[in-house]
């Protein structure tokens, strides 16, 4: 089976990816992955996106989908993919559709943006030792102060709460309109996400089988 996972920053998507992957035994590609590895070993269109990358321009979209096509033909994808961060806008999906990339079901985890920005927002991570924390999912004992090495948790710059935003608008005013674009083609299954990761898992696999 071939799936597109679509998702806001911060939904969960890569945690469904690898369920789906472990479940059905088929490859997650990611964009960027896909992209470095065709440049390590050379290949026709990781030149091209070598060199529009060293000029400093965007890798364009009949590069990247180039470079799909021929990770897609590789053995592990015999049985199905799934793509993670490709496509991104509607003309994006045109573009594998014209270029023949066929995808049997779109998978959306949904939810809501006030969530996202209370999950992102709220997590920190240590400067010392790269621990993990939430204030208000797994807090520090002490606030502000590493259990594990006594040093310093920060937020990052991505889980600030003015960027969480920004991320959140380029997701709904490129990204988001696929949903109608996989709609309309009867492929688009929503998935609504749960507090517990597990539950999200379930209705997940129930979607896809579905």
């Amino acid at each position: 089976m071939n799936l597109i996972l679509l998702g806001a920053p911060g939904a969960g998507k890569g945690t469904q990816a690898e369920v789906i992957c472990n479940a059905l035994k088929i490859p997650t590609i990611s964009t960027g992955n896909m992209l470095r590895a065709a440049v390590k070993d050379g290949t026709e269109y990781g030149l091209k996106a070598k060199a529009a990358m060293d000029a400093g321009d965007l890798v364009s979209d009949d590069i990247v989908i180039g470079i799909l096509k021929d990770r897609i033909a590789q053995d592990d994808c015999k049985g199905g993919f799934i793509l993670d961060g490709f496509p991104r806008t509607v003309p994006q999906a045109e573009a594998l559709d014209t270029m023949g990339v066929r995808i049997d079901k779109v998978v959306e985890i949904h939810v809501a943006d006030e969530t996202i920005q209370r999950r992102l927002s709220g997590r920190r991570v240590c400067e010392g030792c790269g621990n993990s924390y939430h204030i208000d999912f797994k807090p520090t004992k002490v606030e502000g102060i590493c259990d594990a090495c006594g040093a310093k948790t920060v937020i990052r710059k991505d889980d600030e709460p003015a960027t969480v935003i920004d991320r959140l608008k380029t997701y709904h005013e490129k990204t988001a309109p696929l949903k109608d674009y996989y709609a309309k083609q009867g492929k688009l299954v929503t998935v609504e996400g749960q507090e517990e990761v597990a539950e999200t898992s379930k209705l997940t696999l129930k979607a896809i089988e579905g």
